[in-house]
């Protein structure tokens, strides 16, 4: 398989990021959803979030990768049976998968650095807080992580759910594509 995208299919780099960043945002949420009911004495309380912290930090390594990508490896063309609706959707759809990943780390990244504390990454080093003592910063930024991460998991849910939609009633190469095979 090449490591670049081609015009009938994606190439096994965009293959990996995609199915990798996947992983990660529904591994983080199901962490994210347990850690919340950790109590006082689990010996999860400390360790669960910095785990939490230190995946979604190479996540949004893996982000900024794979924007990058997308410019060196642009992905392959619509399907000709897309229409114009399904080609705006695909479009905003993704657009949205994007800007809602970028702001559930952000705003994962303010609730950390809420007391000016950077944050280590698996011990190996550590991201600075670059902004911290905003009013209620903790708080708020914490808010919109929780309904962020809903969304995002919910609107994944569907990109997936569209995808198999493509596979099983429009019997394109929708899905294929992104499995590495020809289009």
């Amino acid at each position: 398989m090449q490591l670049r995208n081609s015009s009938s299919r994606y190439g096994l780099v965009s293959i990996v990021m995609h199915w990798g960043v996947a992983l990660a945002v529904f591994g983080l949420f199901a962490l994210g959803l347990w850690m919340m009911g950790l109590d006082y004495y689990s010996p999860w309380r400390k360790e669960a979030p910095e785990l939490h912290k230190s995946i979604g930090l190479v996540l949004l390594a893996v982000m900024l990768a794979r924007v990058a990508w997308r410019f060196i490896s642009p992905p392959p063309p619509a399907l000709p049976n897309h229409g114009k609706l399904t080609r705006a959707a695909s479009k905003a759809g993704h657009s949205l998968l994007y800007f809602g990943l970028f702001a559930v780390m952000i705003a994962g990244y303010l609730i950390s650095t809420a007391d000016g504390v950077g944050i280590p990454v698996f011990g190996l080093f550590e991201v600075p807080a670059l902004v911290s003592n905003l009013p209620d910063q903790a708080d708020v930024a914490g808010e919109i992580h929780f309904y962020l991460a809903w969304g995002l998991v919910i609107f994944a849910g569907l990109h997936g759910l569209a995808a198999l939609k493509h596979h099983f009633i429009d019997r394109d190469a929708t899905l294929k594509r992104m499995l590495g095979r020809k289009a």
